[in-house]
């Protein structure tokens, strides 16, 4: 009889690589570093009447999701996971080995595509709101059943969304989308084609917030994880059409509604940032802080993957060549900021702190196990081995965390099979 691994009670995808910030010095990213030279951040006094109006509608009413609410698995301590895409989780023969992988090792959480890059859904609904969405390539027909099968085996369910990179819904909204400058009334385009919805677009926060609600409570996912919750980036960014606000604070609105749309259903909440809001301050010209995310998730998810720190990154040649090194010192740097009473970052919560310069904010103290990291289970720059794989754990529990999920687009997990093979756990 199989023993449940806990009490009853949410990235790149293969072709591509992985979401993280790839410059460093004092704010900026590598990937961006032409666009921030050329002027391509200046962003004009307003958008087109029409498509702030557009954004700005809100819907008065919408659908309830409908189905029978789903049982949940208690969160795990310490967590211990893997990432699924939606195309493996459609395919039994692939899945099931992942899910063997986790039932016979210390492992106890996945990590399910909900709504990937595409922009469409991984599982069927009759829900009005989100049934034009559903993929017809990928994604499970029975991942309601699924979901409850993982739960048997006392395994914890995280689905991951895809949040405003969306080129599905920018070709059905396309006013409310990141606009191009070149093509006005079109949405502007990253270098693979892709394209992005403004985080202003109340309409989208809505779908995004009935996603969250189908999701939980018909088909039974345990914690949502949110991904691409940021302004758009790896494109020309100078064809980009950015409204006169503050992108970081537009990002924390965002944040802040979703939280109290969804607050009391249960629901637990994570956030995928990039792993350098762990050590800058500044909003990565992409509107995320983590100060400002702290209040409004349950945990805090950052792509930690060493081989996308830039060289000279914390005084290492190659960051790529020191996983331990990487992991330890910024993972140490989350948890303090995590812990701390003051901060730098004006939040939407910070009270200006008195007398203090450069000026200090109020800040609400939290665990440091919030702190969620990211790990690297893919080559990139190099063969991650098995000694990569624990080199990143140990880093991760020499700052005092405890729990970490792998990350490899392609859900293999060569590294990290052997390195669970070995009597001695992670």
């Amino acid at each position: 009889m199989h023993t449940p691994k806990m009490a009853r009670h949410t990235h790149p995808r293969t072709s591509r690589r992985p979401e993280f910030p790839a410059r460093t010095g004092a704010v900026v990213l590598l990937f961006i570093a032409g666009a921030i030279a050329a002027g391509a951040f200046a962003m004009p006094n307003e958008w087109k009447a029409s498509t702030l109006a557009a954004i700005d509608a809100v819907p008065t009413s919408k659908e309830e999701p409908k189905g029978p609410v789903a049982e949940h698995v208690k969160t795990p301590e310490p967590l211990k996971g893997i990432y699924m895409s939606q195309c493996v989780v459609g395919t039994p023969s692939f899945r099931e080995q992942l899910v063997k992988l986790i039932d016979e090792t210390e492992l106890n959480a996945v990590v399910i595509d909900i709504k990937d890059y595409t922009g469409k859904i991984g599982f069927q609904t009759d829900n009005p709101a989100l049934k034009d969405s559903v993929s017809d390539k990928c994604g499970a027909r029975d991942m309601r059943d699924f979901v409850k099968s993982l739960h048997e085996k006392g395994i914890y369910v995280i689905g991951r969304i895809t949040v405003f990179q969306d080129p599905h819904y920018t070709k059905l909204h396309p006013e409310q989308s990141v606009q191009s400058k070149s093509r006005p009334g079109e949405p502007w385009k990253d270098h693979k084609g892709l394209s992005f919805i403004s985080p202003l677009a109340k309409p989208y926060w809505e779908y995004v917030v009935e996603l969250s609600k189908e999701s939980y409570e018909v088909m039974g996912f345990d914690e949502l994880n949110y991904d691409y919750i940021r302004w758009p980036s790896d494109g020309p960014m100078s064809d980009v059409v950015y409204p006169n606000v503050s992108r970081a604070q537009a990002i924390e609105e965002f944040w802040k509604h979703l939280r109290a749309s969804l607050k009391d259903t249960g629901l637990v909440m994570s956030a995928d940032l990039f792993g350098m809001v762990t050590t800058n301050t500044d909003d990565l010209n992409i509107g995320q802080q983590l100060e400002r995310a702290l209040p409004h998730f349950d945990y805090i998810m950052p792509m930690m993957y060493p081989s996308h720190y830039p060289k000279g990154w914390n005084g290492l040649s190659n960051p790529n060549l020191f996983p331990y090194e990487v992991i330890q010192y910024a993972m140490s740097a989350a948890a303090r900021r995590t812990q701390a009473t003051e901060t730098p970052v004006p939040t939407l919560a910070g009270v200006p702190i008195a007398s203090t310069s450069p000026q200090l904010y109020t800040k609400e103290s939290y665990s440091p196990l919030k702190q969620r990291p990211w790990l690297q289970d893919f080559d990139y720059g190099k063969d991650y081995t098995e000694a990569d794989i624990k080199a990143q754990v140990k880093g991760t529990y020499d700052s005092g965390l405890t729990s970490w999920i792998f990350w490899d687009p392609a859900n293999k997990y060569e590294s990290l099979r052997r390195a669970l093979a070995n009597e001695d756990p992670l």
